[in-house]
Formats: structure tokens, sequence, C-alpha cells
């Protein structure tokens, strides 16, 4: 075992609390985990000039650079505008892998939609980092258990998807701003995805006091996990941030309702929608947000608002009023006559009251 001077650390590490030298297991002979959330050190091999940022704990993005080194963690990734990545089957210091997303996240790049990202970057493996002779992994620094009950009665706003990029980060924190501003106290997850921080730290800047997401369970991707495995940790999430009983919680469904990241499964579950007082679905055009619409309604869980790019102009909004009858919210042209529905829904709740 040796020393390795890091130069950045991945935010998908966050809890482990990385310092900038680590000891690692770098023996060429000897075998590292092909686990989720194995912690690596490893070298950056070449420049890029897309995608070449990576998110760092305090959220911010720092260029990589051929020669940097870094503290990355395992994962999976099936990204519809990016790479589709897998565990490593097996692991050795010197071999190369892929950086998958800019948390950090890293695993062997099997697709890619170069015309959005480029190629995946090559990274090599220095070795795994260890503390007191043991490899390091996220799961050791979870803020929660899974559980196979939920406990907590706590209102749900949720936003869903057709695929990432479809709005769902920017109506949350609007919708999220307008209910801080009304007197709302607010917790925020988001509970699929691959591992980062940026839409986490987006909740906060617009009042969200507490919120964790899949990271915080010890995954770095929700990619092709099983069913029962993504419900148990949405429990999980969901009474950790009830303990502090804040007035709703607002969840973001990373990825779409059809993705491999497990939203179909969590939506489903009946614990998850009894809970929930407000669904705002995003889609890019007409055809998905009808598709979601009935999707969702098929699964026990109709959407009440319709947003993103498909509600940019009228003519999205008229399509979505005509064809479905349904609300639509525009993030960036805000209005708020979806407040009274939210107020009519939260009044059945003697626990809620709104501020003067």
């Amino acid at each position: 075992m040796n020393t390795v001077q890091i130069d950045k650390i991945g935010s998908v590490t966050k809890n482990l609390n990385i310092q900038h030298v680590e000891e690692v297991m770098d023996d060429p002979e000897t075998a590292l985990p092909c686990t989720m959330g194995t912690v690596l050190a490893v070298e950056v091999l070449e420049d890029k000039s897309i995608y070449n940022e990576m998110e760092l704990p305090s959220g911010r993005m720092s260029k990589l650079k051929k020669g940097d080194k870094l503290a990355v963690a395992l994962g999976q990734r099936m990204a519809l505008k990016g790479f589709v990545g897998r565990l490593p089957q097996s692991l050795y210091p010197e071999d190369i892998i892929h950086l998958l997303n800019f948390g950090g996240v890293a695993g062997e790049c099997i697709s890619a939609n170069t015309k959005e990202v480029g190629d995946p970057l090559r990274i090599r493996v220095l070795g795994g980092i260890v503390r007191n002779g043991q490899q390091l992994n996220i799961g050791q620094a979870a803020l929660f258990q899974p559980k196979t009950k939920m406990e907590s009665d706590i209102p749900l706003i949720i936003t869903t998807g057709t695929s990432m990029d479809s709005g769902k980060t920017t109506v949350a924190t609007e919708i999220t701003k307008s209910l801080v501003r009304m007197g709302m106290r607010l917790a925020g997850a988001k509970l699929t995805g691959v591992g980062a921080l940026r839409d986490l730290y987006k909740m906060g800047d617009y009042g969200v006091f507490k919120a964790v997401s899949f990271v915080d369970a010890g995954i770095t991707s929700t990619a092709n996990i099983d069913d029962e495995t993504m419900i148990n940790f949405a429990r999980g999430a969901i009474d950790y941030l009830s303990a502090d009983e804040p007035d709703a919680i607002i969840i973001e469904f990373g990825d779409g309702l059809m993705g491999k990241y497990g939203v179909d499964a969590i939506l489903r579950t009946p614990e998850i929608q009894n809970n929930v007082r407000l669904h705002i679905g995003c889609a890019s055009d007409p055809v998905g947000a009808l598709g979601l619409v009935r999707g969702c309604k098929e699964i026990g869980l109709p959407i009440d608002i319709m947003s993103g790019p498909v509600t940019d102009n009228m003519v999205g909004k008229t399509i979505l009023r005509e064809e479905l009858g349904i609300m639509v919210y525009n993030a960036f042209n805000p209005t708020n006559e979806w407040i009274d529905l939210v107020i009519s829904r939260w009044l059945k709740d003697s626990r809620f009251q709104l501020s003067a």
C-alpha cells in the first residue's frame, strides 16, 4: 500500500470526507472489489472539450485535465442522452475504466450518445482507497437505511418526467420557491438517477431545509437496481426526512418513467401513493406528455399538472388542455393557479396550516 495525492474529489463520495492524501491498495496482483460504491483513486488519461468537468463535494464544478488524480466510486449508468455504463467484472490497479457522470461515478462504458457528451473520459485505476486497512465504500457512510415499511404520513409533492432533461429540476425549484414563500417548511429528496449534488443544492437555494438522495443511502446510481431495493430505499429516505416534521417533502425523480432507474417501482408503492398531494409531470413534446399522463394514471398516481419544455409556448399548452384537459405550468413564466389545488388538498390535513 502507498499514499496518493488526490487533486479532485467526486461529490458522490461526499459522506466519506475523502482527504487530498489517502492510502491506496495498489498491488497490481490484488483484485479490487467490483461492487457499487467502491471508492477508487484514478488518473485522468486525456483532455476533453465537452463533458469535461467533475462536481466536487462543495458543489463546485472543476475542469478535468490529463494527469489529474481523482477520487471516484463505482456505479452504473443508463442515460438516454449520455453514457451507458456497467460495473467492471474484474478490476486491478492499472486497469482503464471510464468516468460515467460529473458526480464521480465510474465504470465500464458500453455505449454513448457522443453527439451530446463525446466519448467517455478514460481513467487509469491507481488503487482502492483504504482506511485502517479496509477498502472504502460510500455505503459505509450512509445517513439512513432502507425500510420494509414506511411510517411517514408527511404530504409529498413529486415531479416525474419522460426522460432526463425534461424540466423536472426547473419546475421543482419554482414550486419550492412559491411554497416556501407561502410559509411552508419543506424537505427534499432525489430518489432516482446517478450520483451528484447539483439538484439537491438547487432545492436548498430556494428554501428546502434538508435534502437527501440515494447517495446518502450508499447508492451511486439507481440504474438496474431491483424493484424491492428501490422501494425500501425510498421508504427509508422519506422516513428519515419525516423525522424533522416538515410540512411536506418535495421529491424529484431522475431519468424518466420508462427508464431503468426504478421510477416506476417507487410510484407504484401504495404507501407512497397515499401520501402524494401534488404530482407534476414534465415532458419535452405533446406525445411524450400524453404517454406520461396515461402511464401514471395506469399505475394509480395521476398527474395533476404538466410542465417542461412542452409548455414553453401556447402550442404545447393548447394541445395539453384540449387532448388531456390538464392544468399546465411553465417554470420560466410561472403562474400561481395551481396553488388553489394545493391548498384545497392540504386543508384536508389537520396538521397543515399556511402562514399568513
